[in-house]
């Protein structure tokens, strides 16, 4: 099919990378801790744009460079494709989520439930004031087997396809596979259209790549692919042993207000009882704007009696026995997280994203949540509202500045200089 020169500029430009995505997310949110809002999102577009041998799109048939998803399109196979691009469209009886009413904060430290090929996350069940912050009960939200995706945060089926090699390997081997690079353009800021700023809602987002299975890249049976899951066989390898990618923007960003309110809220932790005033004695930890700080996520069913508070950690009030030394542990437990101070690195600094195999189709479930342990997410974070996420993703780690090329002969758009956020 012959693309139009306007489709072929913007390529072009994005010859750096092989995924753009651009999220418009109008949030008035429920917060992690009290939560006085009801939330809100309204229509946005995800879009997104492929190059460099690989091929993308929502129904695992029709391929194409770029591919667009909106909350009219996203579920329903009928829907005229967007562009009029077939790969826009999405297969019949997919399981794709627009949030609902809205996002609701979550967390998750990117364990994929092998029975519905979900990825699993955590919701508040209860949320008890403390001396020295929140006595922290949470259930897991019910999107197994038989069930919808809950209601909170976004999901969608993105199958891409690396044409890379001509080898497929069967067995699930990462080094028989290829790097991925988050493009250095990726952000998440608050939007210029209804946005407001100052509130750094949009510090506690992040994105997760659940990687489902995949199949050799010939493959043209539309049930083969579009049925992949954790259970594999008839040619699909699972994947689902992986923990999902989960990409945390803006992981050195903190605006005082949320440096205020933790400074107020949280007290260091020196006794088990989480609601007796004599487990809190003294200052936390400091936060400071332009500082990584860890997210204690949760990874378990927690109840009263796991006496867990909010700022339970190392970094925060020093209370270190809520943290469990493995994501299977349950309670809270230290996720590492994929930042934007790894994806800002250059060169040989810069470090992969995740791993396609060559020659292979996967299926990738994306999630796009608040995650209601960060430092960020706090009462008065939801007054910002509406927030623009954008990623890309491509199998370049250098830039010509990276290696001092002396520009002749002259690289292609985007190659020569490190792109940065806004650009």
């Amino acid at each position: 099919m012959k693309r139009n020169k306007k489709h072929e500029r913007r390529v072009k430009k994005l010859i750096v990378a092989c995924g753009l995505c651009a999220i418009i997310l109008s949030v008035s949110t429920f917060a992690w801790f009290i939560g006085f809002k009801t939330v809100n999102v309204k229509s946005f577009d995800i879009e997104i744009a492929a190059i460099d041998s690989l091929e993308l799109s929502l129904n695992g048939v029709n391929w194409a460079d770029s591919i667009t998803i909106s909350s009219d399109s996203y579920s329903n196979p009928e829907y005229e494709p967007i562009g009029g691009i077939e790969a826009n469209r999405v297969y019949e009886g997919n399981t794709n989520s627009w949030g609902g009413a809205g996002l609701v904060p979550m967390s998750s430290v990117g364990i994929i439930d092998a029975a519905s090929s979900r990825l699993i996350l955590y919701e508040k069940g209860s949320l008890t004031p403390t001396e020295g912050g929140y006595r922290l009960m949470a259930s897991r939200v019910t999107n197994g087997v038989g069930e919808t995706e809950e209601r909170g945060y976004v999901a969608f089926d993105l199958f891409i396809k690396n044409l890379s090699g001509n080898e497929y390997y069967n067995e699930l081997n990462i080094r028989n596979e290829e790097a991925i690079y988050l493009t250095p353009e990726s952000s998440v800021t608050v939007s210029d259209a209804g946005g407001v700023a100052n509130t750094g809602i949009e510090n506690s987002v992040r994105v997760a790549f659940a990687q489902i299975g995949r199949v050799v890249a010939t493959t043209e049976e539309a049930d083969t692919i579009q049925g992949i899951n954790c259970a594999g066989g008839n040619g699909v390898t699972s994947i689902c042993s992986r923990v999902a990618q989960i990409w945390e923007p803006n992981d050195t960003d903190h605006v005082q207000n949320a440096i205020n309110y933790y400074n107020e809220s949280c007290k260091k932790r020196t006794g088990a009882d989480v609601e007796e005033e004599a487990s809190y004695a003294g200052a936390c930890g400091t936060i400071t704007n332009g500082t990584a700080y860890p997210t204690y996520a949760i990874s378990g069913v927690i109840d009263h009696t796991h006496n867990i508070d909010v700022y339970d950690g190392a970094v925060y009030n020093g209370y270190t026995t809520s943290i469990a030394t493995s994501a299977q542990d349950g309670k809270l437990y230290e996720y590492d997280t994929f930042t934007d101070t790894e994806k800002d690195l250059e060169g040989k600094d810069r470090p992969e994203f995740m791993r396609l195999a060559p020659n292979s189709i996967t299926k990738v479930r994306v999630y796009v949540y608040l995650e209601g342990q960060d430092v960020d997410n706090y009462d008065f974070a939801s007054l910002g509202k509406k927030i623009t996420v954008a990623f890309g993703f491509g199998k370049q780690q250098f830039y010509g500045d990276d290696v001092n090329y002396d520009g002749n002969p002259e690289l292609p758009d985007g190659t020569q200089s490190r792109p940065t956020n806004g650009q």
